[in-house]
Order: C-alpha cells, then sequence, then structure tokens
C-alpha cells in the first residue's frame, strides 16, 4: 500500500499556479477556442491533440479537447499561427490564424473531422491496426484487421486484449485476474450465458472493445472488476448497405461461422436486419494423477453446437430533435455433449459416461426514445429493455465398475427473464460544467426445476431417491445517479453518487420421493450508496494524468446461489450457497498517458479494499469419505486488497511495423477454507480424520502480450501474435506458466477494398495447456488441453454505399451507442 501511494504521489506532483491573467493587450497573448466534432456524425470528439505552430513550423503550445470537445487555449503569443487538429483515425486539419492587434480572443466554432478511409463508399470502414486508447474512465481498443484475424469469435480475440483473459476450459472471462466482471454487448446485459454468447459473436462485428474498469455513479456497479463492453459495427449509411463474413476454423473438427448485416435509409426511417451462426463440434481432454493412492483420471469431453442469432430493428427520426428506435434479438442454441472419465487403479478400472443435451432460446425487445432540447447537448432519453431465456437440459450418466452411485437421468429446466427502464437526463450548465441524473428499475426473476432418478444419501446415512428440487429467485433494482462534472483549464472533474435499494428474494422447494416436502426460504434487503470521483491533468498535449476512485458491488450470481448441482464428475460437484451475501470493493487507480512522435505509452496502478469476499470453499464428502470426493460451494470471508499496475502501448517503428503490447501484474490476497484426510490408512479413513483448513493465499499473476503488424503493401499484411501468461496460485491448486504464439495474414483485393481475405495459424508451437498441481483435498497434478493448434480462413465483404450516417442514439448503460449492425 505505501508503494502504491508513492507512486500515486510521483504521478500527480505536478501542480498548476492559478493567477488572474492580465490584459491580452498587454502581454500581447491571445486566447484560441472551438469544438471539434465526427463530421459524419456531428458528435463531440474528446482528446484530440489541439497543437500550435509558428509560421516556421515550431510548436509553441497546445492542449486537448475535454469529453464534450470543446478546447480553451490562453496565453497564446501574438504573431501568424497554425493549429493543427490531430486525432489517431482522421484527418489532420489545419487552421491558419493571426493574434494581434484587434484580433487577441479567436473562436474557430465547430471544427470537423473526417476520418481516414481508402473507400468512403464503404460500410463499415475498417482500421488495418488495431489502437488502444487510454480515456478518463475506460481503455478503448478500437479492432482493427489485424484483431479480427486472430479469431472467428468474440472469445477468441478477448485473449488478445490487455488484462483480460478467457478460461477456454470454461469460457470463463476474467479482468486483472478477476472474474467478477460484467460483460455488456452495445451497453446492455443478456441473459445468454456469458461463454456461450462471447462464442456466438463474430470477430468481424466487433467495432470496439471498452475495459471500464473504474465506471461512474451513472452506471450500474455491479461487477468488483468493472465492466468491458463489446461496441458493434453500426450502419446507418443512407440507401441499401450491408456486409457478409464466412470463415471456417479446424483442427480435430471443423467449425464454421458467417454472418451478414443489412440496412436501408430513407427519409425518416432506417431498417436493419442482421444474421450469424457458429456451427462445429469442439473437443477437449486432460488428465489427473491423485498422488496419495497413485490413481489416474482421464476425461475426453466433445460437443457438437449450433447457434443462431437474428436482429432486426428500426430508427424512425420525427424530427431534428426527437427519435424512436425500436429492435429485437433472438438467439437460437443446441448444444450435444459427450464425454468420458476414466479412473484407473492398480487392481480395478472405473468409467463414468455422460450424454447432456441442451437447448435454450433468448430473445431481447429494446423500445427507446430520445430528445434533444434547444441546446443539442441537452438530451432526455428513455428506454425499456426485456430480455428472456428458457433453456432445457437432459443429463445422462452411466457408471461402469462403481458400487454407488448407479445410472441415473438429470432434468433442468430453467427460464428467467429481465425487464430494465432508464431514464437519462444531460444539462450542459455551461461550456465547461455538465450535470448528468437518472433513474433505473431493474427487475430479475428465476425458476430452475430440477429432477433427477439418481439416488443419494439421507442426513441419517439411508439411500433414497434424489428429491427434486424447484428453485425461484427474484431480485428487484431501482436506483438514482447524479453526476457533476466542470473543466478548469487543464484540470477537469468530476464527482458522482449513486444510490440503490434492493429487494432479494429465494425459495428452495425440496420434494421427496413420499411426496413430502422442505422449503428453504431466503430474502436479502439492502440499501447502499456508491460514491465516484474523476480527476484528469493534461500540462501538455503530450501529457495527461488521471486519477479515480469508485465503489462497487459483487451481487451473487445465479450458480453461486442455486442449491441445485451445478455440475460433478466421479469425484467433484458443485453447488450454490443460497445464503451468499454480497460483496463491496472500494477502488481507486491512476493513469499517466504519454503521446509519442510514433505512437503512445500508458502506464497504470489500482488499489482494491474488498469487503465480505466471496470465495471457494471445499470440504470432503461424509457419505464416501475413503474416496475424499469433494464438495465445491461458496461463502463469504474476511476483508481482503488487490493491488496491480499495468502498462500498454501502441508504437509504430516504421511506415510498415506497428506493435500493440501490454504487461500486467496483480496482487490479491485469497482466503478459503479446505479439508484434507490426516491419515496414512486412506482407504479406511472416517469424518474423524477429516481436518479443516482455513487456507491464505497471496496471489501474484503477470501476464504479457504482444502483437506485431507487417504491411508488405497495401493490400497485404502480416501479424504475429505472442502472449505468455505467469502462474497462478489459488485455494485449490496452483496452474503453471501458459504460452501461445500466433500468426496469421490478410490481403485486400477488389474495388476499394471491398473484400478481404484472411487466414491465421493459431498456437504454432503447441504449448497453450492447463497445466496444475493441487494439495487439497488430497495431493495432485493433471492438465487439460482443447483445440488450440488451429487454423482459420475468413473471408469478407461490403457491398453497397452511401457517405452520410443517420443521427446515433445513446444506450444507458455504457453511454455508446446503438441501432443496428451486429448481434445481441
Amino acid at each position: 500500500m505505501r508503494k502504491l501511494l508513492y507512486l500515486c504521489a510521483i504521478l500527480f506532483s505536478i501542480s498548476a499556479a492559478h493567477a488572474k491573467d492580465p490584459d491580452p493587450k498587454v502581454d500581447k497573448t491571445g486566447t484560441i477556442l472551438g469544438k471539434v466534432l465526427d463530421a459524419t456524425l456531428k458528435e463531440p470528439l474528446p482528446y484530440v491533440n489541439i497543437i500550435i505552430t509558428n509560421s516556421s513550423g515550431k510548436t509553441i503550445t497546445g492542449g486537448i479537447t475535454s469529453d464534450d470537445g470543446t478546447f480553451t487555449i490562453d496565453k497564446v503569443s501574438e504573431g501568424d499561427l497554425i493549429v493543427s487538429i490531430q486525432y489517431i483515425g482522421y484527418k489532420t486539419t489545419n487552421k491558419n490564424i493571426t493574434i494581434g492587434k484587434g484580433n487577441y480572443n479567436v473562436d474557430l466554432g465547430n471544427i470537423l473531422l473526417e476520418e481516414e478511409a481508402e473507400g468512403l463508399d464503404e460500410v463499415t470502414v475498417v482500421a488495418e491496426v488495431s489502437t488502444i486508447q487510454q480515456k478518463v474512465d475506460r481503455k478503448v481498443i478500437t479492432v482493427g484487421k489485424d484483431l479480427t484475424t486472430a479469431g472467428a469469435s468474440a472469445s477468441e480475440i478477448m485473449n488478445n486484449i490487455p488484462s483480460v483473459n478467457v478460461d477456454q476450459q470454461t469460457g470463463n472471462i476474467s479482468l486483472r485476474g478477476n472474474e467478477n466482471v460484467r460483460v455488456m454487448v452495445d451497453g446492455k446485459l443478456s441473459n445468454v450465458p456469458i461463454a456461450q454468447l462471447l462464442k456466438q459473436i463474430p470477430s468481424t462485428s466487433i467495432k470496439q472493445i471498452e475495459l471500464i474498469t473504474n465506471p461512474s455513479a451513472k452506471y450500474n456497479p455491479e461487477g468488483m472488476s468493472g465492466i468491458i463492453n463489446i461496441k458493434l459495427h453500426k450502419n446507418t449509411k443512407v440507401g441499401f448497405n450491408g456486409n457478409f463474413n464466412i470463415g471456417v476454423t479446424n483442427q480435430v473438427f471443423a467449425k464454421f461461422n458467417s454472418s451478414i448485416d443489412m440496412n436501408y435509409r430513407n427519409g425518416k426511417f432506417n431498417f436493419y436486419g442482421n444474421y450469424g451462426n457458429n456451427i462445429g463440434k469442439y473437443d477437449n481432454y486432460g488428465d489427473i494423477t491423485r498422488l496419495d493412492d497413485n490413481s489416474l483420471q482421464e476425461f475426453k469431453f466433445g460437443n457438437d453446437n449450433k447457434s443462431h442469432l437474428y436482429k432486426v430493428g428500426v430508427d424512425f427520426y420525427m424530427n431534428d430533435k426527437n427519435t424512436i428506435s425500436f429492435f429485437t434479438n433472438q438467439n437460437v442454441f443446441n448444444g450435444d455433449g459427450v464425454g468420458s472419465t476414466v479412473i484407473s487403479y492398480s487392481t480395478l478400472t472405473q468409467n463414468q459416461l455422460f450424454n447432456n443435451i441442451s437447448e435454450n432460446n433468448s430473445g431481447q425487445y429494446n423500445l427507446a426514445y430520445k430528445h434533444e432540447f434547444t441546446d443539442e447537448d441537452e438530451t432526455l432519453e428513455i428506454e425499456i429493455d426485456y430480455n428472456d431465456f428458457e433453456n432445457d437440459e437432459i443429463a445422462n450418466f452411466d457408471f461402469i465398475n462403481f458400487s454407488f452411485p448407479p445410472n441415473y437421468v438429470d432434468n433442468v429446466g430453467t427460464e428467467r427473464n429481465q425487464t430494465t427502464v432508464n431514464i437519462d437526463y444531460v444539462k450542459p450548465v455551461n461550456e465547461k460544467t455538465k450535470i448528468e441524473a437518472g433513474l433505473q428499475a431493474l427487475l430479475f426473476s428465476s425458476d430452475i426445476a430440477y429432477m433427477s432418478t439418481g439416488q443419494t444419501f439421507s442426513s441419517e446415512g439411508a439411500v433414497i431417491p434424489t428429491p427434486s428440487t424447484d428453485f425461484e429467485y427474484n431480485r428487484d433494482i431501482y436506483s438514482v445517479y447524479f453526476t457533476y462534472g466542470k473543466t478548469l483549464e487543464k484540470w477537469n472533474y468530476q464527482f458522482g453518487l449513486r444510490a440503490e435499494q434492493v429487494n432479494a428474494t429465494a425459495d428452495a422447494l425440496r420434494t421427496f420421493d413420499d411426496n413430502s416436502t422442505e422449503l428453504i426460504p431466503f430474502s436479502n434487503d439492502y440499501f447502499q450508496i456508491y460514491p465516484s470521483a474523476f480527476l484528469t491533468y493534461n500540462p501538455t498535449e503530450k501529457n495527461s494524468y488521471q486519477l479515480s476512485f469508485s465503489r462497487r458491488v459483487d451481487r451473487p450470481g445465479l450458480n453461486q446461489v442455486n442449491p441445485i448441482r451445478e455440475w460433478s464428475t466421479p469425484r467433484v460437484s458443485s453447488f450454490g450457497n443460497s445464503e451468499l451475501q454480497p460483496q463491496f470493493t472500494n477502488s481507486i487507480e491512476t493513469n499517466y498517458t504519454r503521446q509519442l512522435e510514433k505512437g503512445s505509452i500508458t502506464a497504470g496502478v489500482f488499489y482494491r479494499i474488498i469487503e465480505d469476499n466471496i470465495s471457494r470453499y471445499v470440504f470432503i464428502d461424509r457419505t464416501d469419505v475413503p474416496s475424499a470426493n469433494s464438495i465445491l460451494s461458496y461463502d463469504n470471508f474476511d476483508n481482503t486488497s488487490a493491488f496491480g499496475l499495468e502498462l500498454s502501448t501502441n508504437y509504430r517503428p516504421t511506415k510498415w511495423w506497428s506493435i500493440n503490447a501490454s504487461f500486467d501484474l496483480y496482487s490479491q490476497t485469497q482466503q478459503g477454507i479446505t479439508e484434507i484426510l490426516d491419515t496414512d490408512d486412506i482407504q479406511n479413513a472416517t469424518i474423524d480424520d477429516i481436518v479443516r483448513l482455513d487456507t491464505e493465499v497471496d496471489n501474484i499473476i503477470w501476464n504479457l502480450r504482444a502483437f506485431n503488424n507487417f504491411k508488405v503493401s497495401k493490400k497485404l499484411s502480416f501479424s504475429v501474435f505472442a502472449m505468455y501468461r505467469g502462474e497462478e496460485e489459488g485455494i485449490q491448486f496452483t496452474r503453471k506458466p501458459m504460452f501461445m504464439l500466433n500468426t496469421g495474414m490478410r490481403y485486400n483485393f477488389l474495388e476499394d477494398n471491398r473484400a478481404t481475405l484472411s487466414f491465421n495459424y493459431s498456437d504454432i508451437l503447441q504449448t497453450m495447456r492447463f497445466e496444475f498441481e493441487g494439495s487439497t483435498p488430497y495431493p495432485s497434478v493433471g492438465g487439460f488441453n482443447w483445440e488450440s493448434n488451429t487454423w482459420n480462413i475468413a473471408l469478407s465483404y461490403r457491398f453497397g454505399g452511401g457517405k452520410y450516417s443517420s443521427l446515433k442514439r445513446k444506450q444507458r448503460d455504457s453511454n455508446t451507442n446503438s441501432g443496428g449492425g451486429g448481434f445481441m
């Protein structure tokens, strides 16, 4: 903590002397002001470089634009000057002005920047090289063709993003080493499981990925690590336009993906529709060696998945001040999983076979209204969003050479829905001050019905049929927020406050074979205040310092509170804990950004205090103590802390070579409960031999990524990506380091480069393997493999024309825009 405070003091040791400006006619200086807008969207552009040079080309002074696109540069020496407006991805604009007698205050008005593009008629302009920008409250990764070449889906390219990791076995995503993160698409949550959703979004549909690690009070406070917002390409060009993508990936099995999006804009209406699919088989395998009894578990799993996504919508532009939009997303998924677990002892071999069939359908329905007042920056937005999700799952388990349990079938039916209502108001008080206020109601309900033909043990130790369980969970959240922001020369600050009332109830109804029932109710109502604060200092156009604070919450997820068995193997089963309480996080972070002649570099540190920490506990199944089978669940533990540092850079050593690189290091104290058998006679162990261990692990993780892009010509380029993921120590086991090396190629062709052919070869050294060693509840070593050594070939084609874009409508949760193009 002392080192963190010391680093913060260094980053913010620069202070500005504020004195009343003298009369410009006396000291011969003036003021230049203006506002920078996107030329087509007419929206403000923040963090644009404003560079002022004299007639000989020498830089005199400069600055950057604020969040609303405005800038004011004082104390500019008189003379003939050139004002250069520069921004990544846009054409540079130069303005010739004169500061002198009778003209000491120059207002440049609205300055329109045009995007750089080789073909203006393209439906969606995609940069060749990805870029990383550090903004006040988020890191923005603009996805170029180099990243879309890295994989066919969002899940595959996420591992190329700084501070983000995706577990290829489970599909779980983590930010800054923590899985307590919210994932949104175009600023909206989905009822589709995150692992499934990431595999369904085509990488070519992604425009930007935003890492909002310290969100303001305006955002929903859920997620300790923050928010990952995936922004999809928006296509609302005049006339008829579209984009088509198709690809195939292969190692053991071929996997196919394709997508098409189209829109028609004419007059007051914009109509759009999208379709995408992912179809393929997946192969996974692994092994665990148990060192106390020298047994070997060998796993082999396969999945045959088919997913289809549909989106249709319309924007109605009533007039220049009022817009109504509606869209719906529909997701259809079918999965067929098979697997086997073979346990080999010196004198016995056991085998568990399973088959899992899952079908789910989800829908999203969104209606939004936006009104602009006389001042176009003063807006009122009202949005209603409804999500529903239904899943039916049947799992068959067959046991060979097991005395218990007998073969059985599990049936699980899930229904859940979520309704969100948002009202947001933005009011610029003056050119330098802005207030925002809003209301939100988030209503969530879930019903899970579980039936099984299996058997279990009663509390007295008798064998009984597994009871059926119906688990109902409801959570209503009502929020109000207010933020106040102001610009003071080279300083910007924003303060915010969010208040939430949460009402949560859960009922688990168990029905036994004799029709007797047991009801386990639970309720948790609480009120919380979530403050936030942001401070930015820009001493020059090349340097930017940022400091932020926020309080956040991790409400237990549905799988964490669901008492129904989530998954099981012959030796491990996982259950939720209905009485789990939320954990709260107080987070502070600081960042420094330096603009270089050929790129930029960003450095940052963060520190978190975590209250009522949610973590795993592992105990030995009392029904079969000698086997030391594990039961996993969750509980709240004492307060803990975490800190970390991050470095990232965009650099172009030459015109043909560009680098995106990042390094991150995290440290967190993890707490948990585990159990072990304290006896040398494992085969005759009893409950009295079980020893409880209160475990605390000081875990340090570091990761390194480097993405190199080599441009051979205007049409042909190659890429090389390398990633190293350091060792990670957990409550149950320690994961060994992981390394991956990928290479790729892209070729643009046809008029205006409308078509792109890409090829990617992943994990060319075949080193991407999950290896571990553990000590609880028994000593073990093992590893898991998936199809990482794959090749992918893809074709993308853009059709249609039109150079004028329609108005965007702001989405509530992430301050992003949506309305056409992309999925979910």
